[in-house]
C-alpha cells in the first residue's frame, strides 16, 4: 500500500511539474518576449531571480532587493529578499508578497537597475516602439504600481519631498498599475517626456480597464488564493496609437463622463479645449496663449460614429456627436458650428500620439521595478502576491491575452 501511494504522489509530483512547465513555455514562446519572471528561476539555488528570456540574449535581468527611501531620502533600513514572503504557489508555481509596510522609510520593491536596462531589449522606447506588460497578482489592497520603468521623479512638491537627500526629474516610460483612479483595474501608463502631461504634474495618459479585481486577503487559505489570481495587463499600440487596459483578458470600455470636474483629468479637457480653440485664427476666449502645443490633446474628430439630436428649435440644432476617443456636444445655428463642448472622455483605450520617452545615455533614466515604483509622495501602494511578470515589444492580442488569462485558472 505504502509503494502504491509512494508512487501515486510520485506521478502527482511529476504531472504538477509539467502542467507548470507547459505554462512557462506558453508565455516563453510567445513572440515578441523580452522577459518573463515567474520567481522560480534564479542565478543559482537561494540567489537573485532572472528572467526567461529569447534564446540568444545576453541580459536575463536579475532583480536586486532595495528600499528607495534609503536611497532617495536616506533614512530606513535596507531591503533584502526576505523582505517578501513566499507563497510556494501560482500560476507558475511561485508568487512573491508585497506586504502593508507600517515603516513610513520603508518601501522595499525588487528592480532592475538602470545601469543593466538601459539600450537592452527591456528599456523599449522611441517613436514606433510597442509594449505589453502583464502581471499575475492577487490583489489584497491598493491601486498603484505592479511593474514597469516608471520612475514618478522626486522633485514634485510634496510635504513628503521636504527632507529629500536627493532630488531627481521624472524618468517615466510605460508601467501597469492596479487601477490607479480605478482603484483594481488594469491600468496601463505611457510617457513620451518622462515628467508631466497637460501642465499638471503627474503624467496623465493611462487607460484604465472595464473591470475591477477584487480584495482579497493575502493571509486566506491556500483553497482561497489559487481561486483568485487575476491577470492585469496593458498594451501600447504604436500604429493604433491606443493604451489599453486588461483585465483577465478582457478590455472593456470605459469614459469618463464630465472631465472637467475630474481632479486630474479636468487637465486633459483643458488640453482639449486649447488644442481646439488654437487651431482658430485670432484670440478665443478661453484660449490660453502660453499653454504648450506640444501638450494639447486632440484625439480624431474628423467623422462621427453616431450622431444623436439633443434639441432642435428653429435655426437653433444641438447634437452629442460620439468619436473614437470623445463625445463631444456641438451647437450649430443655421447649419453653421457655433460652440463644442467636450461631454465625456474615452478612458479605455486611452488614445496616445507620441512615442516613449527615451532617457539620456547619462545614466538618468528609471530602473525597471516590481512590486512598487520610485514616487514622492511614498504611499504603500499595491499589496498582495505577484505571481508572474512578463513584458513584450509589441502589442499582444485580445486572444493572446485571454490564454494566459487561462494560465491562472
Amino acid at each position: 500500500m505504502r509503494a502504491v501511494l509512494a508512487l501515486l504522489l510520485s506521478t502527482f509530483s511529476v504531472s504538477a511539474a509539467d502542467s507548470v512547465q507547459e505554462r512557462v513555455t506558453t508565455v516563453t514562446s510567445t513572440p515578441g518576449l523580452v522577459a518573463f519572471w515567474d520567481f522560480t528561476k534564479r542565478e543559482a539555488p537561494g540567489k537573485r531571480f532572472t528572467a526567461h528570456v529569447p534564446a540568444g540574449a545576453k541580459n536575463d535581468y536579475p532583480l536586486d532587493a532595495g528600499n528607495y527611501i534609503k536611497d532617495l531620502w536616506h533614512a530606513g533600513p535596507d531591503a533584502t529578499y526576505a523582505d517578501f514572503p513566499m507563497l510556494g504557489a501560482g500560476p507558475f508555481g511561485q508568487a512573491i508578497r508585497i506586504k502593508a509596510e507600517t515603516n513610513p522609510d520603508f518601501r522595499p520593491l525588487l528592480y532592475v537597475p538602470r545601469s543593466r536596462v538601459h539600450d537592452t531589449p527591456l528599456d523599449i522606447k522611441g517613436a514606433g516602439k510597442a509594449v505589453t506588460v502583464v502581471v499575475w497578482a492577487i490583489r489584497e489592497s491598493g491601486n498603484h504600481a505592479l511593474a514597469g520603468i516608471w520612475h514618478e521623479g522626486t522633485d514634485l512638491k510634496e510635504k513628503t519631498t521636504e527632507t529629500i537627500a536627493k532630488v531627481e526629474r521624472g524618468q517615466r516610460q510605460y508601467a501597469l498599475f492596479a487601477g490607479l483612479n480605478k482603484e483594481g483595474a488594469a491600468c496601463g501608463h505611457v510617457s513620451e517626456n518622462g515628467a508631466s502631461s497637460f501642465t499638471n504634474k503627474y503624467a496623465l495618459h493611462k487607460c484604465n480597464s472595464a473591470e475591477q479585481s477584487p480584495k482579497v486577503p493575502a493571509d486566506a487559505t491556500a483553497e482561497v488564493l489559487a481561486k483568485s489570481w487575476q491577470t492585469f495587463a496593458m498594451t501600447y499600440d504604436s500604429k493604433t496609437h491606443e493604451i489599453t487596459g486588461w483585465l483577465n483578458g478582457q478590455s472593456g470600455d470605459r469614459w469618463l463622463d464630465n472631465p472637467q470636474k475630474d481632479r486630474l483629468l479636468s487637465y486633459a479637457a483643458n488640453a482639449w479645449l486649447q488644442g481646439r480653440l488654437a487651431k482658430i485664427p485670432g484670440p478665443q476666449e478661453g484660449e490660453d496663449p502660453k499653454f504648450p502645443a506640444d501638450q494639447y490633446y486632440n484625439p480624431p474628430e474628423d467623422k462621427p460614429l453616431k450622431v444623436t439630436v439633443v434639441s432642435e428649435k428653429e435655426a437653433k440644432r444641438v447634437e452629442l456627436r460620439e468619436y473614437a476617443y470623445t463625445k463631444v456636444k456641438v451647437t450649430l445655428l443655421a447649419g453653421q458650428e457655433t460652440e463644442r463642448e467636450l461631454v465625456s472622455l474615452r478612458l479605455n483605450p486611452w488614445w496616445y500620439p507620441h512615442g516613449i520617452y527615451e532617457p539620456k545615455n547619462d545614466g538618468t533614466g528609471g530602473p525597471f521595478t516590481i512590486g512598487r515604483v520610485i514616487h514622492s509622495s511614498r504611499s504603500v501602494g499595491f499589496t498582495g502576491w505577484i505571481g508572474g511578470v512578463a513584458v513584450f515589444d509589441r502589442a499582444l492580442t485580445a486572444a493572446e491575452l485571454a490564454k494566459f488569462h487561462a494560465l491562472a485558472k
